[in-house]
């Protein structure tokens, strides 16, 4: 059996990723939640017309009982005659995911429950907790500035009892040049003094205050969870050059022997620098989610490119599935030909042997996430 054909069979472990919108979508609602960007593109022009759009074409018109390279009206007539429910059942279970690490800080209109996640997809679904959305859900319960810091504090515990992990997206609030030290107290307060003073004058919730940020990220550390860590490609509210995962050298530099390991998410075109991270830090790991559906067909170079230098025990897979089933699909489908590619080379290179390959597929598929998150054998 060649490494690609096993990798067919290997259940994946989907270490980052959101729920999928059971709404109706039109063309341009479609191409929306296709992309990364908020505004349609240019009057004759289409998101059918990358490397994401070409992938829905080729990988998901199977799925979903079309020839390969289906017409994109087509292809969206299919989608809506079959419904959203039916048609992310097919593309969410055709993944063949064994595990789901769903984020729940991020709010999108139509988008299912965990449960309804679960049973769409016949995977087991786990929450990650998102620290910035729920000190803006303490903010906006109503808690002052002297209580703030201890009431995230508590609530992120709380949290932690039903999750597997958190996440940050400071990358986009702050940058990734975090504080080397958790934010004395007295810092605390008279953070949270000004931004809830500017909550209440807006009436929007969103942490964007530094230290606040930083709180956030140190207090959630001592639950043990992993943490992830948005880094690289993101939406168009995201500076790029402030979400380089080398950026975070100094925080990773200081953080405790006990402190739990941190993921790094997406990472391109990062992803040598988050790469050269997991190599000399043995608490970072990283996955290539996001990234890998954004380049399609070179998606293997990616690969590639992130096993130069990171150990193959810190190579986690994520799709970062969001909205559209289609994401996801396309996440597992090309991650799982891009490492093929790459093992197989390795191995007709006499680099590895079949048995090793055999091996890295398995970790890089899942093993090593169910180790990182302490996730049950599936």
């Amino acid at each position: 059996m060649s490494i690609a054909d096993e990798l067919a069979q290997i259940p994946l472990v989907d270490q980052h990723c959101h729920s999928v919108v059971l709404e109706d979508a039109d063309r341009e609602q479609f191409e929306l939640m296709l992309s990364e960007g908020h505004d349609p593109r240019p009057e004759g022009t289409t998101e059918f017309d990358t490397q994401v759009g070409l992938a829905v074409r080729r990988w998901c018109a199977p799925a979903l009982g079309l020839p390969a390279h289906a017409e994109p009206d087509v292809y969206l007539a299919r989608r809506s005659s079959l419904g959203p429910e039916e048609s992310s059942r097919r593309l969410l279970r055709a993944c063949s995911t064994s595990d789901l690490l769903v984020d729940t800080g991020l709010s999108v209109p139509g988008m299912c429950s965990l449960e309804q996640q679960r049973r769409l997809s016949e995977a087991r679904v786990h929450e990650v907790v998102r620290v910035e959305t729920v000190a803006e859900t303490v903010a906006a319960g109503g808690v002052g500035a002297e209580e703030f810091g201890a009431a995230l504090t508590t609530e992120l515990a709380r949290r932690a009892e039903g999750a597997v992990g958190f996440k940050t997206v400071a990358a986009y609030r702050v940058g990734l040049d975090l504080p080397t030290t958790s934010p004395a107290a007295a810092d605390v307060r008279r953070a949270a003094d000004r931004w809830l003073a500017r909550c209440e004058r807006t009436g929007r919730y969103r942490l964007d205050e530094p230290t606040l940020v930083a709180h956030a990220v140190w207090s959630c550390l001592p639950f043990g969870l992993p943490v992830q860590v948005h880094t690289g490609f993101g939406d168009p509210d995201l500076t790029l050059h402030k979400a380089d995962p080398s950026l975070l050298t100094p925080f990773l530099r200081a953080l405790p022997a006990q402190a739990p390991p941190i993921v790094l998410l997406h990472c391109y075109p990062y992803h040598r620098k988050a790469a050269c991270l997991a190599a000399v830090f043995p608490k970072v790991a990283l996955d290539l989610s996001l990234a890998v559906n954004h380049v399609g067909a070179r998606a293997a170079a990616v690969v590639a490119e992130t096993l130069e230098l990171a150990p193959f025990g810190s190579l986690l897979y994520g799709s970062d599935g969001i909205g559209l089933a289609e994401l996801h699909h396309l996440g597992a489908m090309l991650f799982r030909q891009a490492l093929g590619q790459v093992l197989e080379g390795w191995v007709t290179d006499d680099v590895i042997t079949e048995v090793d390959a055999s091996r890295y597929a398995r970790m890089i598929a899942g093993d090593n996430a169910r180790r990182i998150y302490r996730l049950a054998p599936s």
